[in-house]
């Protein structure tokens, strides 16, 4: 692997690892949640899918928007290098870039919603 690759590869290794552990976390936090509200069977069969997809959801989206960021933000910074006055439209892009991870919030927090 070449030298310049092995640190956002590390990163990314780093990141997925954190967000395994976040779900794991999530998933072991259900039982609490599930002892304090009442639901019914359909609804306690349905909320480890629904806490798992909320996880999955907010993860890869953030390691997606991670990634955009990474991309965009070398190639902006290159950019900037050597015409200074495309700041203002490469923050345009870098802010699109993070908004992946904004939307898949948004999509966990509808999902838990949802399931109740």
């Amino acid at each position: 692997m070449k030298a310049n690759l092995k640190i956002p590869a590390l990163m990314l290794a780093l990141a997925a690892a954190v967000a395994i552990g976040v779900t794991v976390m999530l998933l072991q936090m259900m039982p609490a949640a599930a002892q304090t509200a009442t639901h019914t069977a359909a609804d306690s069969a349905v909320a480890p899918w629904a806490m798992m997809a909320a996880a999955i959801a907010a993860g890869l989206s953030s390691l997606a928007a991670g990634y955009a960021v990474a991309v965009v933000g070398s190639a902006a910074v290159g950019a900037l290098a050597e015409k200074p006055e495309l700041l203002g439209r490469v923050l345009i892009l870098v802010g699109l870039a993070e908004g992946i991870a904004i939307y898949g919030l948004i999509v966990a927090v509808l999902i838990l919603n949802r399931a109740g």
